[in-house]
């Protein structure tokens, strides 16, 4: 099941789409359309309720346009909510008003106006409904968190009525929805798995077969993809972990492996050098003085430590806001000259 939410200021072209035929194809087209693939593109929606409101497309705009001014600093009246049932899944009438009834009742507009219309143009049923965000006691109705509030719900009533579950709605989202960073607990999981992963090995194939063990399946080329046990596709960038940041990981740990080799061995000649000199002049530190400095971690070690604590932490996600903010334009201000 998916749902979509959209708020709109035209009432009129809203429900005139929900409630008429495609525009996009001629009589003609819709007639050969429903011979080929037996859907119903002529007349192809039918109202399944009212609420506090009747008539046609224009009849219904005008009654809700008559209580949004209740409020007139209310820009955008319009609720526009669809919900999308999986292909050859079917629900009795009864059962789709129901569901309208919990939508409308997710997003507070129960006691509003609306309409709720099912398309039967497409291989798997789907419902409108069109309300009115402004309610007969001027109070408007919230559309914030929409998309969450929806999804959740969605998957609420996938478990109420035995339907197919949803694992990546993405596909189903608008352009400026999938600039939205995703936060969910599927890819914290493996944002952790990543890191987790990072931690313990030295090179890429061992990453790889960690990764593996761990039940994903992974993707790699330009870029690097994970794709878990319910097959449900991320990409490494979405988590913080693009393949050039976990290649520059790996070989950060192979240059400090190989470093600390190298000072280990530096540490053992200079003992060997001091041992083979014996007491001739030199002075003798105290075994348990000579344990605590093998203890402490050398410079190196504390350099390369933090180098590869800052690297493990994800990159910065990136924030799609400022790109989808329009500037606002200033309006100059014309100062009348003297004599003019």
């Amino acid at each position: 099941m998916i749902g979509k939410v959209i708020v709109g200021k035209s009432f009129l072209g809203c429900i005139e789409y929900c409630l008429e035929d495609k525009q996009s194809l001629s009589a003609a087209q819709r007639l050969q359309h429903v011979d080929n693939n037996g859907l119903q593109h002529v007349n192809r929606a039918e109202v399944l309720c009212y609420n506090q409101c009747f008539g046609n497309a224009a009849e219904l705009a005008a009654q809700f346009n008559e209580v949004r001014r209740l409020n007139s600093r209310v820009q955008k009246p319009v609720l526009h909510l669809s919900i999308s049932l999986a292909g050859g899944e079917t629900l009795s009438k009864n059962q789709l008003i129901e569901i309208a009834e919990a939508v409308t009742a997710e997003f507070k507009v129960d006691r509003n106006q609306y309409v709720c219309v099912m398309h039967k143009d497409t291989k798997h049923p789907h419902l409108h409904l069109v309300a009115n965000r402004v309610g007969y006691d001027g109070k408007v109705a919230s559309d914030s968190n929409s998309y969450l509030r929806m999804a959740n719900l969605c998957r609420k009533l996938e478990l109420k009525y035995n339907l197919k579950q949803v694992l990546n709605p993405r596909p189903f989202q608008t352009e400026k929805e999938r600039l939205l960073p995703r936060q969910n607990a599927r890819m914290n999981q493996l944002k952790t798995h990543i890191h987790n992963s990072l931690q313990q090995v030295q090179n890429y194939d061992q990453f790889e077969q960690k990764m593996k063990s761990l039940g994903y399946q992974v993707l790699r080329g330009r870029g690097i993809a994970f794709i878990d046990d319910k097959k449900v596709k991320i990409k490494g960038s979405e988590v913080g972990y693009s393949l050039m940041t976990i290649e520059k990981i790996l070989r950060q740990k192979q240059g400090q492996h190989l470093a600390q080799k190298q000072e280990q061995k530096d540490t053992a000649s200079t003992k060997t050098g001091i041992a083979a000199t014996g007491t001739n002049g030199a002075i003798q530190k105290s075994p348990a003085k000579e344990i605590e400095k093998e203890k402490e971690p050398s410079l190196l070690e504390k350099q390369s430590g933090q180098l590869l604590y800052d690297l493990l932490k994800p990159e910065t996600a990136f924030d799609p806001a400022p790109l989808l903010q329009k500037k606002k334009k200033r309006k100059k201000k014309h100062k009348l000259r003297p004599g003019l």
